[in-house]
């Protein structure tokens, strides 16, 4: 009741040199790095794989996805017919397709 309260003073802010892009700064870098390391390899990768697709002619020989070699036979909108032996032929979907291999690979198996 004699002694009154006594506030402290809080010191002024300091100024932010960067004008409030102090905290938005560190995620543009991390998207930068995220998209250089991961989102425009992926999108190389699927450009790479669509105009492998759509080079695919008959009689190439190429690799599936689930390992199998064979030579193209007929090409149909979303699927490939492939022999894998004399008279034994398969249907897999185009996109299961991996890369085309050089020519004489299934002679040389």
């Amino acid at each position: 009741m004699l002694i009154s309260n006594a506030f402290a003073q809080a010191a002024p802010a300091a100024a932010d040199p960067l004008g409030g892009l102090g905290g938005i700064l560190p995620m543009i870098f991390m998207f930068a790095v995220l998209w250089f390391l991961m989102i425009r390899p992926q999108m190389k990768r699927a450009k790479e794989h669509k105009a492998l697709l759509e080079g695919l002619q008959k009689n190439d020989e190429v690799l599936t996805g689930g390992g199998i070699v064979g030579k193209v036979v007929s090409i149909a909108d979303a699927y490939v017919t492939i022999e894998i032996a004399a008279n034994t032929q398969i249907v897999v979907q185009k996109q299961s397709i991996g890369a085309v291999l050089p020519k004489g690979t299934l002679k040389s198996l």
